[in-house]
């Protein structure tokens, strides 16, 4: 009797980025159900609920204003300086949560990654889009805070946008790359915090960038959010000119960290139901 040997269709994923972007596409549905999962799990049995979005920035923007601005006496670019520190905390909020949220998230979605084939890159980067959310929000407090101020924005407003997507690109860059290490070496849940505070001293959110000396800006530039901030604050504010030196160095750093965060995320991407 002869034996018919059967077909057999192996599923891997891509290894070319360009792959990974068009694949996490065509399953777009689902990040939509990701996204609309971790918004109900934010703010499931909380008494504030989505209020908890303003609350954050509004109540560092008071601790900044009083020990800071006013004991302190840290310039302010000539703005008042509860303005001038939550319209930094708008944008840092954003890339703080979408850094705590992703960097754990493969490891509490472990029962889906295990046993379901998707492409793995969504599930960190629904941690990046749901923040959106709350930074939408904020906004909406922010707009009533420059009324309130009679500070109204100038035409420069139109390139807050961009600043925006800088924003979710280096959150996106950096999440992937934890998400991914953090299967590995569950260390980065007890790191996390540490470089969450360390990183929120290396922007300019209680201070200005212009206190560093002229020459050393475009390396402080290498953190992404440092023009990110830098550019909320001229968008809506009008603060200083826009440092183009500055402006290009933390786009290099965002394409490198986005290169890096997609590449590291793809090299572990098939191991992860064997090790999460």
């Amino acid at each position: 009797m002869r034996t018919v040997n059967a077909p057999t269709t192996v599923i891997e994923a891509k290894r070319r980025i360009g792959g990974s972007v068009g694949e996490a596409w065509r399953h777009r549905e689902l990040m939509y159900f990701l996204v609309w999962r971790d918004l109900k799990v934010r703010y499931k049995q909380t008494v504030l609920g989505v209020a908890w979005a303003v609350l954050q920035p509004l109540a560092t923007m008071l601790v900044f204003s009083l020990f800071f601005g006013r004991l302190a006496g840290m310039p302010s670019d000539g703005v008042p300086y509860p303005l001038f520190a939550f319209v930094a905390l708008v944008p840092w909020m954003y890339f703080a949560s979408a850094m705590g949220q992703g960097s754990t998230a493969l490891v509490a979605s472990q029962a889906l990654v295990s046993k379901v084939y998707f492409p793995r890159m969504l599930i960190p980067l629904a941690s990046v889009v749901t923040p959106l959310v709350d930074a939408a929000v904020s906004l909406v407090v922010l707009a009533v805070m420059l009324a309130w101020f009679g500070h109204l924005p100038g035409a420069a407003v139109i390139w807050l946008p961009a600043f925006a997507l800088m924003a979710v690109a280096a959150a996106f860059g950096v999440v992937l790359f934890l998400a991914a290490l953090n299967v590995v070496y569950r260390d980065v849940r007890y790191v996390l915090p540490f470089l969450t505070q360390l990183w929120l001293f290396a922007t300019p959110v209680a201070y200005p960038a212009s206190l560093l000396p002229e020459r050393w800006r475009w390396v402080y530039a290498l953190n992404p959010m440092v023009s990110v901030v830098e550019g909320f604050r001229w968008a809506l504010l009008g603060t200083s000119v826009l440092d183009v030196r500055m402006l290009t160095a933390s786009l290099f750093a965002t394409v490198v960290a986005v290169v890096v965060g997609v590449s590291y995320f793809r090299r572990l991407e098939t191991t992860f139901a064997d090790v999460i």
